[in-house]
C-alpha cells in the first residue's frame, strides 16, 4: 500500500503542474483565445503574484483548522479549477480559474510539509521533507514537458484533465491514508505573527530569496541558453531538461541527508556549488552530448536542491509557527523567482546570454554573504522559542 507521504508528494506534483504546466501550452492558449503572448504570459505571472502577496495570510487563516480536511479541500479545488479550465469559454474565465487555485497553493504547500514532519520521528523529519520535495521538483521541472506532450498528442482539454486526475487521486489518497489524529496549528494568531519580530528569521528569508534569485536568473532562460550557447536543437534541449529534472530529484534527496548532518554547512555550501555549476555551464557549454549531460545533471542537482535547503533554513527559525513560516517561505521564494528572472533578463539585454550567468553568480555571492553574516552575528543555532509556545505545539 502507498503511504501518506506518496499522496502528499503527488499533490505537490499536481500543484506545481498547475502552476508551471500552463507554460507548455501557451501557444495553444494564444491561438485558442486569440490573445497576445504577453497576455497569455499573465496566466503564469498572476499565479505567482497572488502567492507572493496573499500566501502568508491565507496560511495564517487556515492554520487553525483540521489539517487533513484543508489538504483535501485544497486538492479538490485544484482539481475543479483544472477541469473547468479545460472548457473555459474565453480568456477572462480562464484567468479567473487560475486565480482561485493560486490562493490555495501556499495553503496546501505549507500544511503538506507540516503533515509530513508530523508522520516521522524528529531525526527523520528532514529526509522525509526531502522525499516530499520530489513531488515539488518533478512538478516544477517535468510539469511543462508533460502537459506539452499531452496537449500535442491528445488535446488542450486533456492537458488540464491530466492535472484534474492527479489532484483527485492525491486527495482521495490523503483521505484514505493520512491519519486524522491531529488538527492544525492551535497557536493564537498573535503568537504566530510574533515570529516576524525575529531578526534571524528575516536574515534567513533574505538568504532564501537570494538563493531563488540565483536559481532563476539562469533557469528562466535555460532553453534559450542551451540553444544559443551550446548549439542544441529543440529535441535535444527537451531531453536535457528531463535530465535536469532527474538530477534535481537526486540533488534534493542528497541535500536532505546532508541537512540532517549539518544544516549550516549544507546551506552555505549550496550557493557555492550552484555558482560552480554556472561556471561549468559558462566555460564548457558545447554541442558535445556527453559532457553536457554531466553538466546539466550537476546543474539540476544544485538548482533543485535549493528547494529543500531554503525551506529547512528558513522554517527552522520559527518552529512555534510551522504553517505560517512555511507560508512566508512560499511567498518569498516566489519573490525570488521574480527577482531572479527579471534581473537575469536585465543582464541578458546588456551582456548577451552570459549575462544570465553573471546575474546568477551575483545572487549566489549575496546569498552566501547573508548566510555567513547571520551565523557570525547570531550563531549557528535557531533562535530559542518561548516555552509556552512550545507547549502549544505538543
Amino acid at each position: 500500500m502507498f503511504n501518506p507521504l506518496f499522496f502528499i508528494a503527488l499533490g505537490l506534483f499536481g500543484v506545481y503542474t498547475i502552476e508551471f504546466g500552463v507554460v507548455g501550452i501557451l501557444p495553444v492558449i494564444i491561438e485558442r483565445y486569440s490573445v497576445s503572448a504577453s497576455e497569455a504570459g499573465w496566466l503564469v505571472g498572476l499565479f505567482a503574484l497572488i502567492i507572493a502577496v496573499f500566501g502568508p495570510f491565507m496560511v495564517l487563516l487556515f492554520s487553525r483548522y483540521n489539517r487533513k480536511r484543508i489538504l483535501t479541500l485544497s486538492l479538490f479545488i485544484f482539481a475543479g479549477a483544472s477541469a473547468l479550465s479545460a472548457y473555459a469559454p474565453n480568456y477572462g474565465s480562464l484567468a479567473i480559474l487560475r486565480v482561485i487555485p493560486a490562493f490555495f497553493h501556499p495553503v496546501y504547500f505549507s500544511l503538506a510539509f507540516v503533515a509530513v514532519v508530523s508522520l516521522y520521528p524528529k531525526e527523520q523529519a528532514t529526509q522525509a521533507t526531502a522525499k516530499a520535495f520530489v513531488g515539488t521538483s518533478m512538478g516544477m521541472v517535468l510539469g511543462v514537458p508533460i502537459t506539452t506532450w499531452i496537449a500535442a498528442r491528445f488535446s488542450y482539454e486533456a492537458a488540464f484533465l491530466f492535472c484534474t486526475a492527479v489532484n483527485v487521486i492525491a486527495g482521495l489518497g490523503i483521505i484514505a491514508r493520512l491519519p486524522d489524529t491531529f488538527a492544525g496549528q492551535r497557536a493564537p494568531y498573535g503568537k504566530q505573527l510574533a515570529i516576524l519580530r525575529k531578526p534571524t528569521l528575516w536574515l534567513n528569508i533574505l538568504a532564501s530569496t537570494l538563493i531563488f534569485g540565483a536559481m532563476f536568473s539562469v533557469y528562466a532562460y535555460s532553453a534559450e541558453y542551451l540553444s544559443r550557447e551550446a548549439g542544441m536543437s529543440g529535441e535535444v534541449i527537451s531531453a536535457m531538461l528531463i535530465l535536469f529534472g532527474i538530477g534535481g530529484v537526486a540533488g534534493n534527496l542528497l541535500a536532505g541527508r546532508l541537512l540532517a548532518k549539518s544544516k549550516v554547512a549544507t546551506t552555505l555550501l549550496h550557493p557555492i556549488l550552484l555558482g560552480a555549476a554556472y561556471l561549468l555551464l559558462h566555460f564548457f557549454a558545447s554541442p558535445a552530448i556527453l559532457p553536457m549531460i554531466v553538466i546539466v545533471v550537476l546543474w539540476g542537482a544544485t538548482h533543485t536542491s535549493g528547494l529543500i535547503v531554503t525551506q529547512v533554513w528558513l522554517t527552522s527559525e520559527a518552529p512555534e509557527a510551522p504553517e505560517f513560516v512555511t507560508g512566508l517561505y512560499i511567498s518569498f521564494i516566489n519573490l525570488g523567482v521574480t527577482l531572479g528572472s527579471t534581473t537575469g533578463g536585465w543582464f541578458l539585454t546588456r551582456m548577451g546570454m552570459e549575462g544570465t550567468i553573471v546575474s546568477g553568480l551575483l545572487f549566489c555571492a549575496l546569498a552566501a554573504a547573508t548566510i555567513v553574516a547571520k551565523v557570525v552575528m547570531y550563531g549557528a543555532r535557531p533562535a530559542p522559542t518561548e516555552p509556552e509556545t512550545q507547549a502549544v505545539l505538543h
